[in-house]
């Protein structure tokens, strides 16, 4: 084997090269270390450690709930019935009220009877008869219940609006926040439009089922006058602020002819604002119950409705209230339905209705007869603890001289009235017709349940007894340590 030599000079070339990289890399150690170009070497002070990263504290429990007002103490001393006789009867005689006067109060934990007069005559109820419904409703369907109002494609250019007894929808968007409003017809109507539009419809018919609810829309007890005076709508299965034709709510006023039908009107011209064309008026169609759903609004929960009929005393939501236990019965949506659908669900909870009429659900019509041990009996039911989805209408009538028909606005519970606030209880007003049923807390802090109703009353006198029962029911609440005094 042959070992072939390199030239010196090669190898001296060589060494010089390398000594000249040595040279060069040497340099761009020390410009690293130096920081002067990019590298891993320095000679600057090192990075100060990072904080650790902070941590949340764990979830911890907290303090117990603390009741803000206590309830009533069960100790509370009742008062005593000869007293409560003595003021019952000194209403009962008080001439102003007329021949035919009813009351009774009692202790709302015992059912003691304190006091009474006339207490099983029979006698026109006025709108303290919602009472009845009111319970009725609650008794048969679960307090948060929504009325929901759906749209339905049929015969695939045929929109349906379906009722569902929902008569306080908002012909525009509607209020989250609002009893009569909270479902809107333009809300139901973006719904539908924006599913018709991606199938690549822009035409359709609109058409209105309102067949919930059957026979006379209003009760034939009802006088003419009092509808034309808009105490009362039309009942319909869906109709827009309980088919005033307001903008705003009202006890009364101008009230659509056909309600259902004005909704419907309301929902094609939603649809047209959304960009579809609906073609011919609106008609009468049935739809059936596999039909596609393109959209659904509800209204408030049923608790709500119950208490805003309650509050403002709403004739017409109280039909509808009565058609709906009907239906939920078994029964025809009818008023004949209605009526004896309240009752059976009054004979249920444990009030014996013997006698009790009712010829329609609201009070507003002629010929309705209830007691006052009925109305008492019924507030006791309306009370007990044992009765828990009741409550909502316990607490949801007008309170003495703040809410409702019992506001001071309206003339009631005025003044110093002992009752202002301590006081809930659904009124009653018809001509030559005073009611008011209800509870209050005496001033020792007990809950006494009571009833007042008189029929008889002269005609140039009605509004006075309104504050004669306002005075009754203030010496209730001021009965405590020191006994209640006469007029």
């Amino acid at each position: 084997m042959t070992i072939e030599r390199m030239p010196m000079e090669w190898g001296l070339r060589s060494g010089a090269a390398v000594a000249a990289v040595v040279a060069v890399f040497g340099g761009y150690l020390v410009a690293d270390a130096f920081d002067m170009i990019p590298g891993m070497l320095t000679t600057a002070e090192p990075w100060p450690e990072p904080a650790p990263f902070p941590t949340a504290p764990g979830a911890v429990e907290g303090p117990a709930p603390a009741a803000l007002l206590s309830g009533l103490p069960a100790d509370a001393p009742v008062p005593d019935s000869v007293e409560m006789q003595r003021l019952v009867s000194g209403l009962a005689d008080d001439k102003r009220l007329g021949s035919r006067v009813g009351v009774m109060v009692a202790d709302a934990a015992t059912g003691e009877v304190l006091g009474s007069a006339s207490p099983d005559k029979l006698m026109t109820p006025a709108s303290t008869q919602k009472l009845f419904t009111g319970v009725a409703s609650l008794a048969s369907t679960p307090a948060d219940t929504t009325l929901d109002t759906r749209a339905v494609l049929v015969d695939d250019d045929t929109v349906v609006l379906v009722g569902g007894g929902d008569m306080m929808l908002a012909a525009g968007h509607g209020d989250p926040d609002a009893v009569n409003g909270r479902a809107g017809l333009a809300d139901l109507a973006q719904q539908v439009a924006a599913k018709l539009k991606v199938a690549g419809t822009t035409e359709v018919r609109v058409a209105l089922d309102d067949t919930l609810f059957t026979g006379d829309q209003i009760a034939p007890t009802v006088a003419s006058p009092d509808i034309a005076a808009g105490y009362i709508a039309p009942v319909s299965s869906l109709g827009i602020n309980v088919g005033l034709l307001s903008d705003e709510y009202g006890d009364n006023g101008p009230r659509a002819s056909d309600p259902g039908r004005y909704a419907a009107e309301a929902f094609a011209a939603a649809l047209e604002n959304e960009g579809l064309t609906t073609a011919d008026a609106v008609v009468d169609e049935t739809a059936p119950d596999d039909a596609r759903v393109l959209g659904e609004v509800s209204s408030a929960p049923l608790a709500e409705v119950v208490g805003f009929a309650m509050q403002y005393s709403d004739n017409t939501i109280t039909e509808v209230l009565g058609r709906l236990v009907a239906v939920e019965a078994g029964l025809p949506g009818s008023n004949d339905g209605a009526t004896q659908a309240v009752i059976a669900s009054a004979k249920r909870l444990g009030v014996d209705m013997t006698g009790a009429r009712l010829r329609d659900c609201s009070g507003l019509g002629d010929g309705s007869y209830l007691s006052a041990q009925q109305l008492t009996d019924l507030l006791e039911v309306m009370v007990d603890p044992a009765h828990p989805e009741l409550r909502s209408e316990a607490v949801g009538m007008p309170v003495a001289g703040l809410s409702g028909t019992l506001d001071s606005a309206h003339g009631r519970f005025t003044g110093d009235n002992e009752a202002r606030g301590l006081a809930r209880a659904k009124t009653g007003s018809l001509p030559k017709v005073r009611a008011l049923a209800g509870t209050v807390v005496t001033a020792d802090d007990r809950l006494l349940v009571f009833s007042i109703l008189a029929d008889a009353i002269p005609a140039d006198r009605t509004v006075g007894a309104t504050w004669i029962y306002d005075d009754f029911v203030g010496r209730l609440a001021a009965y405590g340590s020191a006994p209640a005094q006469d007029g």
